[in-house]
Formats: structure tokens, sequence, C-alpha cells
């Protein structure tokens, strides 16, 4: 029986809000009131294999996993589309689950090139948006903002350094999770973190 609760405890414990906190301090009906502000995914815009814009309204009202990738990658890339696969046949047709994929490469993955990239993948509809847009504004979120490597390095494979980590984002924007998106456990892990964020929204 002690086991049994263990589990259940487990399982109904929030998922940590992971990044930087803020303690403001703001008067409510005249008195003061400390809250803490969490990390959050400020607005981008960006454009889809469909040749639109995305920005994070886009995503209000779902949770998503974002990545960055390059199509022509040679190491990591491969692995990582073949495990979002997974989450994108899991969750098809979630309607409160969203996949997002940045570019780190935009001057070769253009709007076409995505598009047949994610046409390859067998992708369809609106629920896993490939995004190319500004360089320096994809590396900037990718590491200011998402909290994982993306920059250019000579010496890389392909040009470009990036993190292999599959990102899980709130429908507050905030960072919930981050899973090893080259491995199968890793995605196993993230997969069963977004049942149970999914699960947060319905107490």
């Amino acid at each position: 029986m002690l086991i049994i609760g263990a589990s259940c405890k487990s399982e109904d414990e929030k998922l940590p809000i992971l990044g930087q906190r803020e303690v403001v301090t703001k008067k409510v009906n005249g008195k003061p009131v400390t809250d803490s502000v969490y990390h959050t995914i400020p607005d981008f815009k960006f454009v889809s294999q469909y040749g639109d814009t995305v920005t994070a309204k886009n995503l209000d009202g779902k949770i998503y996993v974002a990545d960055f990738f390059f199509t022509s990658c040679p190491t990591i890339c491969p692995k990582m589309k073949v495990q979002l696969k997974r989450v994108y046949e899991k969750f098809k047709n979630n309607s409160q689950v969203a996949l997002l994929s940045h570019t780190i490469d935009p001057a070769h993955d253009s709007v076409p090139v995505l598009k047949e990239f994610a046409d390859n993948l067998g992708i369809t509809g609106r629920q896993w948006l490939f995004v190319t847009g500004d360089k320096e504004k994809i590396y900037d979120i990718g590491q200011g903002s998402y909290m994982v490597t993306a920059q250019q390095d000579s010496s890389a494979p392909g040009g470009v350094v990036h993190s292999g980590a599959f990102i899980l984002v709130d429908k507050e924007k905030h960072i919930r999770g981050i899973y090893d998106g080259t491995t199968e456990d890793g995605v196993d892990k993230l997969m069963s973190d977004m049942e149970r964020l999914l699960a947060e929204y319905k107490r």
C-alpha cells in the first residue's frame, strides 16, 4: 500500500518550471504582495513551411515541444526527427499539443526546402511547424530563451553546432522540461511528462 501511495503522489506532483525567476513586490488593495515571475518564452516572428507568419500567439492555449535542427545536418538531426515523429504520432490531432522545429541554417532552409522536408517525414496539417527566419533571432531565442545551444561553428559537421534537446513549454510559455531528443528513453520521458502536463490543465 505504501508503494502505491508513493507512486500516486509522484504522478500528481506538477512538473517544475525551469529557468530564472524574479521576485516582484507589487501593491494589491494597498498592501504589498510578493510574487515570483517565472522565465517565459518571449514573442517571436518566424515563417513556417507553408510560407505564413508564426508568432507566439499561434501557440496560445497549447503545450508545445520546441527543437533546433537543420535539414542538411549529418549528425544528430536524423535521430531527433525520428524521435519527434513518435511524439507527433502519439499526440496527432490533439488540439492542445503543437511541435515547433526551428532551422538554424536559414540560408539553406528556405520555405520550399522546409516544406519538402516535412512532406518527406509524412507531416501534414499545422500541428508540427518547421520555421525559418532571421538567423540571429533564431540563435538568440535558442540560447537566451529555450536555454539550448544554437550557434555557428566552422569546426562542427555542417558548420553549426546545436543541442539535441527537446524543450517542453506549457500554455503560459514556461519551460517545464528539457529532454535528450536523440534517445528513445529521453523521448519516452518527454511523452510521459506531456501527459502529466496536459493533466494539470484538467484539475
